[in-house]
Parts: structure tokens; C-alpha cells; sequence
């Protein structure tokens, strides 16, 4: 191979290694998704290559023993990246016994590098395979993109490193030192050098799908009480309303209020108004069928929307609200805070796909109509003028 120069790929690599640490430092999300710990893994990996290119100017201590312990520390430290990132205890014993194999073997094997690369066929690859598991087991990840760029990256490095152990072992290897270039040892460093870009590109890739998918959640649900907020409750509402008005389907809402909630919040404070929130929501969500939807309205208000629900069917599902909000204390502080809720309900029969702000306004009124009415009751409105009513 005589257009290949082994120093020239060793430097490369550990280029690589150490500016893909650094970005990784600079674009760390702020929590703890173990991108930090990755990053110390690529700075060991380049250390590691760094030292490989000093073999002949350097004790062999360093460019052998210490050249492998930090390669199989940096393998080490993506394990514990990736347990970080699935929130998991950092596995130490996985983490530590494979580096300490690595010390022993290596300092054991000094002078003899075909037993070196035996010992190297089996450690390291056995440590990315524990790094897989980890990646995929017990639970895949969320983010799956990343991961199946991290598993194709170290699959190759698996193959690569054992197959280079087992021709070792079969004494085929075509060549007796590690700064002797040869087909093995070109593809060997290559794919070093590509594999670890693959790998923390993965990495960065999970983290940055995982940090969309929280925004996005965050955009669509209310932070206190986990249903759907204002913004995406209109949305769905303004689509199903016109599928509604499409199919000649129809549709129902039920707008309600927490009776008192200001009471609440001026004689028990404000965080026994949000566990109240929080509660009232909870029961609401487990008496909703499953094509239903819940949202905060704004304030002590939630909307419930019932596609494909007539006047009657709204009625019964509007009353098994307030009966399970009545007969659910919420509790608070050693004690309970009795709560009961006013609901209004408006169904109809939309014809045009705008009817959706009218229905809201249907449905406020008979809200309105029931607090008037003493609180703890539900009322039924007419249908707005845009659509067709239902008795």
C-alpha cells in the first residue's frame, strides 16, 4: 500500500477523535444525556492513537499498555454514555473489568504482538457489544435514528477488531507490528478513523431527536397538569370540527369550571390550587373514552372535546365527570380538599368547517348558565347558528 502512511492515518484519527470531543463539549445539551461522557471517550481514543504513532519513540509501556488501557477505557466510557443517556446507574463493574482485563493483558504480552492482537480480538470487541446491549436493551431507545447509526458504526469495528483477533490466532496476520502497514492494518485504521465520526454523529442525533421530541411536548401540554394545553386543544378542535362538517357527523363539547378554585388558592395557598389542577385532571382523564380529548382551557378551565357524540351522549358523559369529581377528594397536607366542578355542554351537528370558535362560545354560555344556577351542575345550550342542532 504505498500510497498510505501509517503515522498519517494514526494523526488523523486522533484529529478526529479530539475535535469531535470538542464539538460534542460545545453543543452538550444542559442536561444529563452523557454526551459529557462521550466526549471523554473520543479525548482517551485519541490519546490512545496518539500514542500508537510514538511506538519506536516512546517506552512500550506507554505506546502498548497504557496505548490499549485508554482505547478500552474510552470503549468503557461510551457504555457509560449511553447508560446516562437511558438514565440508568452507571454500570461499573462492565465499565471496569474490561480495562482492568486490558492492563493485565497487555502488560503481560508486552513484546509479543500477536498475542497482543488475540487478546485485543477479544476485549474490545466484547466491550462494543455490551455497549450495544445497553443501547437497545432492556428498552430500545425513543430516538432510533442515532442508534442504528451508533449500531452499524460499532458492528464494523466488532468484525474489524475480531477479525483481526482470530487471524492472529490462526497465524495469518499479514503483518508482526502495528506500524507495519499492511491491507489489514490500512482498513483497520480507515474505518477508525470513519467509524468514530459515525458513532458520535449517532450519539449527537439521539440527543437532538430526544431534545425535539421534549419541545415539541412541551408546546403541546400544559407543564402542570400533563394534558393537552390551549394552543393544541384549538388545533385538533378546528380539524375534527371540519371532519365533522365533512361526514355530517356529530360533535360535542364540554367546557367546565373549578367550583371556588379562588378559595382554594387564597386559604390553603397556591400549591393546593395546583395539586387541585393537577387532581381534577387526573380524574377527568379516567373517566374519558379513548377517543376523547382533554385540555386545559386556561386557568381552573378544562374543555373536553367528544367527536362523533350526540346531545344525549354528551349529557351522560358530562354528568360522570362531575360525579367523579364530587365523590374524589383531592387530597392535601394529611388531609382532603372537597372539590365539585360546573360543566357546559354544546352539541351539534357541524355543517361548515368554521364552527368550531361558535361551539366554544356555545358551550360558555351553558357554563355560564350553570354556575348562575348554584355550581355543581351541568347545563346544556343551543346549538350555534352555524350548525345543525341535536336534541
Amino acid at each position: 500500500m504505498p500510497n498510505l502512511d501509517v503515522f498519517t492515518m494514526l494523526a488523523m484519527t486522533a484529529a478526529s477523535s479530539f475535535a469531535m470531543a470538542g464539538a460534542m463539549t460545545v453543543v452538550r445539551p444542559q442536561g444529563r444525556e452523557g454526551v459529557d461522557l462521550w466526549a471523554l471517550g473520543l479525548l482517551a481514543h485519541g490519546g490512545c492513537y496518539v500514542l500508537y504513532a510514538l511506538r519506536g519513540h516512546a517506552p512500550d509501556w506507554a505506546t502498548v499498555v497504557l496505548a490499549n488501557a485508554l482505547l478500552s477505557s474510552a470503549f468503557a466510557l461510551t457504555l457509560a454514555a449511553v447508560a446516562q443517556f437511558h438514565a440508568r446507574p452507571l454500570p461499573w463493574w462492565r465499565m471496569g473489568l474490561p480495562v482492568a482485563a486490558a492492563l493485565l493483558l497487555f502488560g503481560w504480552h508486552v513484546g509479543d504482538y500477536r498475542a497482543r492482537q488475540m487478546s485485543a480480538g477479544v476485549v474490545l470487541p466484547l466491550q462494543l457489544l455490551l455497549t450495544l446491549w445497553a443501547l437497545w436493551r432492556p428498552q430500545a431507545p425513543g430516538q432510533p435514528r442515532g442508534a442504528w447509526l451508533i449500531s452499524l458504526s460499532m458492528g464494523i469495528e466488532v468484525l474489524l477488531m475480531g477479525g483481526r483477533g482470530w487471524l492472529a490466532l490462526s497465524g495469518r496476520l499479514d503483518n508482526a507490528d502495528l506500524l507495519q502497514l499492511s491491507p489489514t492494518q490500512a482498513v483497520l485504521f480507515m474505518m477508525a478513523f470513519v467509524t468514530i465520526i459515525l458513532a458520535s454523529l449517532g450519539f449527537i442525533l439521539m440527543t437532538k431527536d430526544r431534545a425535539d421530541a421534549a419541545n415539541q411536548h412541551l408546546a403541546a401540554y400544559d407543564a402542570l397538569t400533563g394534558v393537552v394545553n390551549r394552543r393544541a386543544l384549538l388545533q385538533v378542535l378546528e380539524r375534527e370540527v371540519a371532519q365533522a362538517a365533512r361526514t355530517a357527523s356529530p360533535y360535542a363539547l364540554v367546557l367546565l369550571d373549578i367550583d371556588h378554585f379562588k378559595a382554594v388558592n387564597d386559604t390553603r395557598g397556591h400549591l393546593a390550587g395546583d395539586q387541585v389542577l393537577r387532581h381534577v385532571s387526573q380524574v377527568l382523564r379516567a373517566r374519558l373514552r379513548g377517543q376523547d380529548l382533554l385540555g386545559r382551557y386556561g386557568g381552573e378551565e378544562f374543555l373536553v372535546l367528544l367527536p362523533g357524540t350526540d346531545l344525549a351522549g354528551a349529557l351522560q358523559v358530562a354528568e360522570g365527570l362531575r360525579q367523579a369529581v364530587q365523590d374524589a377528594p383531592c387530597p392535601w397536607s394529611g388531609g382532603s380538599i372537597a372539590v365539585t366542578i360546573s360543566l357546559g355542554v354544546c352539541a351539534a351537528r357541524p355543517h361548515a368547517p368554521g364552527c368550531a370558535e361558535a361551539l366554544i362560545d356555545a358551550a360558555d354560555q351553558a357554563l355560564y348558565a350553570a354556575k348562575q344556577a348554584g355550581r355543581n351542575r351541568v347545563q346544556h345550550g343551543p346549538a350555534p347558528q352555524c350548525a345543525a342542532g341535536m336534541s
